[in-house]
């Protein structure tokens, strides 16, 4: 009789820890999930310089990993990036063609095309990215090819 009930007061005692087990070490986990690190990307290709995207709208906004940049062209041979989130509070900035200014319109924070704060709340200027013109060969457009400065 003593035999069986500590096997039943056993079976009992490791059902019981088994189910806390299985209830709170996936709560556990979760709470604090491991290091994952991300990929880093140091470039990416934006498109050909004749995208209708950037002729019509003058501006394009990228992925740079898991980050937005904004592609501006100012000219046919001059194209500028910066980080596509503004300083202030990172809302997406986009260009204004007829202004000449980057602008962020959560609550209208202004950047030269240098990057640099011009108006309202954002506390710095934008990081800057380098922008490379790259031949693909006779006849094609070349690719817009940007990069961490």
């Amino acid at each position: 009789m003593a035999t069986s009930r500590r096997l039943v007061n056993w079976m009992l005692g490791t059902s019981v820890g088994a189910l806390l087990v299985s209830t709170f070490y996936p709560v556990a986990r979760f709470i604090s999930p491991p290091d994952i690190p991300e990929a880093s990307t140091n470039q990416v290709e934006a498109g050909p310089t004749n995208d209708p995207e950037l002729l019509e709208r003058g501006f394009k906004i990228i992925r740079f990993g898991n980050e937005p940049v904004i592609l501006v062209r100012v000219s046919d041979s001059d194209f500028r990036a910066f980080a596509g989130t503004c300083t202030h509070l990172d809302c997406i900035v986009e260009f204004q063609k007829d202004e000449e200014r980057l602008w962020c319109n959560c609550h209208n924070g202004e950047y030269s095309l240098q990057g640099e704060v011009v108006a309202g709340p954002p506390p710095h200027a934008l990081e800057p990215f380098k922008v490379d013109l790259v031949s693909k060969g006779s006849g094609q457009p070349q690719t817009i090819v940007v990069s961490r400065v």
